[in-house]
């Protein structure tokens, strides 16, 4: 004797029954969702919200594109703004700043000029880091100057004061025909992490400049301050031997020290 279960009838029922019971679950979860959208979609106070941050962003995204947009300044070379905005920009930024001589002890930088003259301390020996240079014929990475050039022409900012080949501008001395570039290594090294300021003498000419040179300290890096200087000493006629990274972690103490005058470099 078969049980109710085996029904036919039975089981008929039972699937009709759960089809119903899903389908109702269904129709409310869909209920539940059109409610809230329409809600959401109709609420006043959202939708001008939302208007003037749309309106926000536009202006925004219209200034950027303005002034920061990528142009092409010759077949092949693009850059995000004319080279001659980012002289002026930056020359007169450099000439707006003065220095100021330290007033208190709480000024003095730790590893500074001033700290040394107070602990008695003596600077870095600049001959260990120079014999360190290998000979200028040796063989220089190619990936290695190209670093240093992505470095120079853009977050660098280099070319903004020696020029965008070199030639040097109205706030920073030329890198060609400069025998301060191919000259001792540690000269260079030094000058990114302390600047420099006053008059210098290229290639027996006095330069004077209106604002002494910041030190470079967005590119704190030892790889990347060494292929910087190695492209400058291998770019714009210059050939010389490259620097290691090794060199510059040896003159890491030489940051926050007073700007280095002429008379404080290694004659080249």
């Amino acid at each position: 004797m078969s049980s109710s279960s085996d029904n036919p009838l039975t089981r008929f029922s039972a699937f009709f029954w759960a089809v119903g019971v899903f389908s109702l679950f269904g129709v409310i979860v869909l209920a539940l969702k059109l409610f809230s959208s329409d809600t959401a979609e109709h609420n006043p106070l959202e939708e001008a919200a939302a208007a003037k941050r749309y309106e926000v962003r536009k202006t925004v995204d219209a200034a950027q594109g303005a002034g920061f947009g990528y142009k092409e300044v010759e077949k092949g070379k693009v850059v995000q703004v004319p080279p001659h905005d980012v002289f002026a920009h930056v020359g007169k930024s450099l000439v707006s700043q003065k220095p100021a001589a330290i007033q208190t002890d709480a000024q003095i930088v730790p590893g500074g000029i001033a700290f040394e003259k107070k602990q008695g301390e003596q600077g870095p020996d600049m001959s260990a880091v120079d014999k360190l240079t290998p000979a200028a014929d040796a063989a220089i990475d190619p990936a290695v100057i190209e670093k240093g050039k992505a470095i120079f022409t853009g977050v660098g900012t280099c070319f903004a004061c020696h020029g965008a080949n070199g030639e040097g501008g109205p706030v920073g001395p030329p890198l060609t025909k400069n025998e301060w570039v191919t000259g001792p290594v540690s000269n260079l090294i030094r000058i990114q992490f302390r600047g420099m300021s006053g008059p210098i003498h290229v290639g027996g000419k006095e330069l004077v400049f209106p604002a002494p040179m910041m030190p470079v300290i967005h590119l704190q890096d030892d790889e990347t301050i060494a292929a910087t200087l190695t492209y400058i000493r291998n770019s714009f006629g210059n050939k010389a031997s490259a620097v290691s990274p090794e060199q510059v972690k040896m003159l890491r103490s030489e940051t926050g020290k007073a700007p280095l005058t002429e008379a404080d470099l290694a004659k080249p």
